[in-house]
């Protein structure tokens, strides 16, 4: 049976920077929890910052890649530099990821360390780029697959393609 890597905020853990949780009500997360599978964690928690904190975003909206790479920094609106958390945390998020064997990974869409499609642009306007978070960057370059939470139905067919079986209906 396949583990999966799941944003903490998605299964109801308030560690979102606002001192909030996103909630999932997705179907197949919920079974996917009944059978254990779940590794739930929040790489910003993880890297040392404190709920509730201030929001950040990658600088530029360059991306994660650019942040492991040394040349985009994640900032806070107030411009305090809290790159060392993030990197902090993507590299707990991958040790927990190969501790539990983990290939799949369901992270929050358009945070600065989870993000797998899109990332706020580095102006606190609330806008979105394409690209990846600090954590996403890391785990997609050690061979883990991210989806966001709206793509939960794709990473039930890249665990098929890994040759796990369906969740058991509830």
């Amino acid at each position: 049976m396949e583990r999966i890597l799941v944003s903490a905020c998605l299964m109801g853990r308030r560690v979102r920077y606002d001192g909030a949780a996103k909630t999932s009500g997705d179907a197949l997360l919920a079974a996917w929890r009944r059978e254990g599978r779940l590794v739930p964690f929040c790489p910003e928690v993880e890297g040392g910052l404190p709920v509730p904190r201030p929001a950040a975003e990658i600088e530029g909206g360059a991306g994660g890649e650019a942040v492991l790479a040394g040349t985009a920094r994640v900032l806070t609106a107030g411009g305090a530099d809290v790159t060392e958390a993030f990197l902090s945390g993507a590299r707990a998020a991958l040790a927990a990821a190969r501790a539990h064997g983990v290939r799949v990974a369901i992270l929050k869409e358009g945070s600065p360390s989870c993000g797998s499609l899109t990332v706020h642009d580095g102006a606190f306007g609330g806008r979105r780029v394409p690209g990846h978070g600090v954590t996403t960057a890391l785990l997609e370059r050690h061979g883990v697959a991210v989806f966001g939470e709206d793509r939960v139905a794709e990473a039930a067919a890249r665990l098929r393609d890994l040759g796990d079986r369906p969740p058991e209906p509830a």
